[in-house]
């Protein structure tokens, strides 16, 4: 992965959870990077917008490479109430058709990296999903496409568009695993609901290294960010176990997590075997490949 000469990104969400360690990570190799912030710039390197109202002055994107917008509500954050969910569904159209609109107005050969997410095949068992899979159903689902669509202004204006569909990131500091890894230190993560779920994976050192790689590659439409190995939930808890020295025996039954997690349960128990063959035919190669390698740099993390 590399790049012949330092590039200027700007990130949306770089306070985030992958924002924050992308920002860090092309920072260290030489690139300048902007922040979108939703309140007024302080310094040179931020850009004020506001994705509610859809304000994004398009000249503060002038000379940019690209533009990887992670912006989002949460999905984990909160229970689904039905306010919640249009937060969700409503935070990614906006921002997005928001960027998309200021990147076709301005006219500049500017990438837009787009977040997105495996959600979109919804829950599909043994199937295994690449690219080229249809898209699924459900709540998840439904937001994916229409996130991914918001991006129409940028695409038709002939920029290149990517939608860099994220699986579970994992992650000392957040995201699935950060509540799991406490109860694993104490021999209590078992498998969640049968555990045979398909969970497709990816670290967050890999997760940021393949942002960059898109940023740099000429790959347009949707890429899988994920690892070449999805396993079944009670396999990567198994690791993990098995990593911290604990056993994952106790599972958490189906209904308790429902109780705990509302809607949001149906998601963490679906299962979704998705494969990144996008980013490996493109020679992408993974640093963590192996969910042993996974774990270990994870608990090297904590």
């Amino acid at each position: 992965m590399s790049q012949s000469q330092p590039q200027r990104v700007a990130i949306t969400g770089a306070s985030g959870l992958i924002g924050s360690a992308l920002s860090a990570f092309l920072s260290a190799r030489g690139d300048e990077v902007v922040h979108l912030v939703r309140r007024e710039a302080r310094t040179g390197s931020e850009v004020g917008w506001d994705p509610v109202s859809r304000t994004l002055d398009p000249s503060d994107l002038s000379g940019l490479t690209a533009v990887v917008h992670l912006a989002g509500a949460g999905v984990g954050d909160h229970r689904w109430t039905s306010a919640y969910k249009q937060e969700i569904l409503a935070s990614r159209v906006n921002g997005t058709a928001t960027i998309a609109t200021a990147l076709a107005y301005l006219g500049e050969p500017i990438a837009l990296v787009s977040g997105s997410a495996i959600g979109a095949y919804g829950d599909r068992g043994e199937e295994t999903l690449t690219e080229d899979s249809e898209a699924g159903h459900g709540f998840l689902a439904e937001v994916v496409r229409d996130w991914e669509a918001a991006t129409a202004p940028a695409k038709d204006a002939g920029l290149r568009v990517v939608h860099a569909r994220t699986g579970l990131v994992l992650t000392p500091d957040g995201g699935a695993m950060g509540p799991i890894l406490p109860l694993a230190r104490f021999g209590l993560a078992g498998r969640l609901g049968t555990g045979r779920q398909y969970w497709s994976w990816i670290t967050l050192h890999d997760e940021v290294r393949a942002l960059a790689y898109l940023i740099d590659q000429e790959l347009v439409g949707p890429v899988n960010l994920v690892s070449t190995q999805p396993l079944r939930q009670g396999e990567v808890m198994k690791a993990l176990g098995a990593q911290l020295g604990r056993p994952t025996v106790l599972p958490a039954p189906a209904l308790a997590l429902k109780v705990a997690l509302g809607q949001f349960a149906g998601d963490i128990l679906s299962s979704q075997k998705v494969l990144p063959s996008v980013l490996t035919a493109s020679g992408f190669v993974f640093d963590h490949d192996t969910i042993e390698s996974a774990m270990r740099w994870l608990v090297s993390q904590m």
